[in-house]
């Protein structure tokens, strides 16, 4: 096992300010911008739901929008038919079973229209202050292969091995260090070792 309590130290000491970089204002923006999210940088994902949030103002705006012009609204994130349709649908299953509310439980968030276990853990951490998982993505996964976190490739395999690590205190804050820590040294083409606040306890680091 890997000092987690050491590395959690030095990546909240690196980024004192890590943070979901998706723009939200209430749970419902967050589900839409988290899956908009997929296979799309953040950055592109705040762009569009900057006009995306004044158009559509309420789950029952989406839910009644046509979908060829949401499709349309939402196209330069990739995946937009899928998008856009996940994104009605959703909140036409808002309406009907959650009176418009976006639910607080897993069961609930996953058994909705384009909300996948990642997708719940980040509404659930981001939006309620609360966790009942890790948020795995591409950052999370190749940080912690790399530090010896986990040797699964699978999401939900390297979830579990995370859980059993990180102190659940730190489950919604986790995932926004490495994300930061990511993005900023460990590249994932080229990880910049030297420059890295967590070279003494990477074994990536050491071997290479």
């Amino acid at each position: 096992m890997q000092p987690i309590e050491l590395i959690l130290e030095q990546l909240k000491q690196a980024y004192p300010d890590a943070h979901c970089a998706l723009f939200f204002s209430s749970p419902h923006e967050l589900m839409v911008a988290t899956i908009l999210s997929a296979q799309c940088t953040d950055e592109r994902v705040n762009q569009v739901t900057q006009s995306l949030f004044k158009k559509y103002r309420s789950p029952q705006a989406f839910a009644d929008a046509d979908l060829a012009e949401l499709e349309q609204d939402v196209r330069s994130t990739g995946f937009f038919r899928n998008k856009a349709a996940s994104i009605k649908h959703s909140a036409q299953q808002l309406l009907e079973l959650h009176q418009g509310l976006v639910p607080n439980q897993m069961k609930a968030l996953t058994a909705l229209s384009g909300v996948g276990r990642k997708t719940a853990n980040v509404i659930m951490g981001n939006a309620f202050g609360y966790a009942e998982g890790v948020v795995v993505d591409t950052h999370v996964s190749r940080l912690s292969q790399r530090l010896g976190l986990t040797q699964q490739t699978q999401p939900e395999k390297i979830e579990k091995d995370l859980m059993a690590q990180v102190p659940e205190q730190d489950w919604v804050l986790f995932p926004h260090l490495m994300i930061s820590h990511g993005r900023a040294v460990c590249k994932a083409r080229k990880p910049l070792c030297k420059q890295c606040c967590l070279r003494q306890y990477c074994p990536s680091e050491q071997a290479s």
